[in-house]
């Protein structure tokens, strides 16, 4: 019976992090953002042509849309490069915008604007909420809200329903284009573990496949050709045999369980058993069982072994079947098997090792025990338990 390395990723990377993605997945945010700047001062310059005759003071009005031309290819540069969206680009962005909010009844007219011509900011203004909260998340986004549609609502005489509504909007795009940018920066951080985790499996499968062709060969081979050697050549032989386990343990992953975790992993246990004498196979996934029931199980097949050490002369073969509803475990030796009447005959003289330490402790997880025993051609026991405990 030969033992099964289960693959599974390892806790810790084996390589160092990764660096991510150029820009990350904020770049497309900030590019929409400088598309949104661009598309909505195009509409200022149409409302500012339209309503020129309107204003009272115009040549300033043309002076304040150079400005917000000036600003808005500023913002773009800037934004575009992730060393510059730091916090003098964002206050001075905000500052400038509430600048041109402020203005606008002087520039405009407090005359005009009572009888309905449009603000100069109108939509031009949401920029730096959009850049608040993508760079800052919801929070960040909402602050930016507020104080410009404070600004914007200071400039009204009056305050009607409309002016609740672009509030209102500003709230949301604040909250809204935030939340969407905290979710694409806690995506592209997933992604970061999910390759570094990748990146590092196949490293450790790499390494394992080295050190397969190689070291383990070797102690194996040692622990063969010496092991009915008298003297040091015995021991040392005996202490190959245990490293080559140890070391396959190590490649495959098999970790103990955790001591705070509802469910154990039961190959963790199990494992603890493997050396040069018991070999240890088990399936490629963990085989999840709850605290209880996988301590049990595993001392019980740690019962068996012992009586594999004391009758059997100590080789066996361990093998973990995951069957859904049901977890087998199966202790194989090859010793001379238990003669018939054996077991009875053992718990009438006390010696409670199988019927108490094996049959007991399966049978109280409403599992079953089947000891299968041919003279001279070993013993193989059986320990079913259900997966949760009855």
């Amino acid at each position: 019976m030969h033992s099964v390395a289960p693959r599974r990723r390892p806790r810790c990377g084996i390589l160092t992090a990764m660096p991510s993605p150029s820009g990350g997945f904020e770049v497309p945010l900030w590019r929409a953002l400088t598309v949104f700047r661009v598309t909505s001062l195009l509409y200022v310059c149409a409302l500012a042509v339209r309503d020129a005759d309107r204003y009272d003071h115009p040549f300033a009005v043309g002076a304040l849309v150079l400005a917000m031309i000036l600003w808005t290819a500023v913002t773009a540069v800037g934004y575009a490069r992730s060393a510059w969206r730091r916090w003098p680009l964002l206050l001075a962005d905000l500052g400038v915008v509430v600048a041109i909010v402020l203005s606008t009844p002087w520039v405009i007219g407090r005359e005009a604007l009572a009888h309905g011509v449009p603000t100069l900011g109108v939509a031009w203004m949401a920029g730096p909420v959009l850049a608040w909260a993508v760079s800052g998340g919801r929070r960040r986004g909402t602050v930016a809200a507020l104080l410009v549609a404070g600004a914007d609502v200071a400039t009204r005489e009056r305050i009607s329903q409309s002016s609740f509504t672009g509030v209102i909007l500003l709230l949301l795009a604040g909250v809204v284009v935030g939340h969407v940018a905290r979710l694409a920066v806690a995506a592209e951080e997933r992604l970061q573990h999910a390759v570094e985790l990748e990146a590092a499996t196949r490293e450790r499968e790499r390494l394992a496949r080295d050190i397969h062709d190689s070291v383990l060969q070797v102690l194996a081979l040692v622990q063969r050709r010496g092991a009915h050697l008298p003297g040091e050549a015995g021991e040392l032989a005996r202490l190959a045999g245990e490293q080559e386990a140890a070391l396959r343990a190590l490649i495959a992953g098999t970790a103990p369980a955790d001591a705070g975790a509802e469910a154990v992993d039961l190959r963790g246990l199990l494992g603890r058993y493997a050396s040069a004498a018991v070999s240890v196979s088990a399936p490629a996934t963990p085989v999840a069982l709850p605290r209880q029931v996988a301590g049990e199980l595993a001392a019980a097949a740690g019962a068996a072994l012992d009586n594999v050490g004391r009758h059997a002369g100590g080789r066996a073969w361990v093998l973990i079947e995951d069957e859904g509803e049901t977890v087998t475990v199966s202790i194989r030796d090859e010793g001379p098997g238990i003669p018939a009447g054996r077991l009875v005959e053992a718990a009438a003289q006390g010696r409670l090792g199988v019927a108490q330490s094996i049959r007991g402790r399966v049978t109280d997880l409403g599992g079953t025990v089947r000891i299968m025993s041919t003279p001279d051609a070993g013993t193989e026991i059986e320990l079913i338990v259900p997966r949760t405990q009855r």
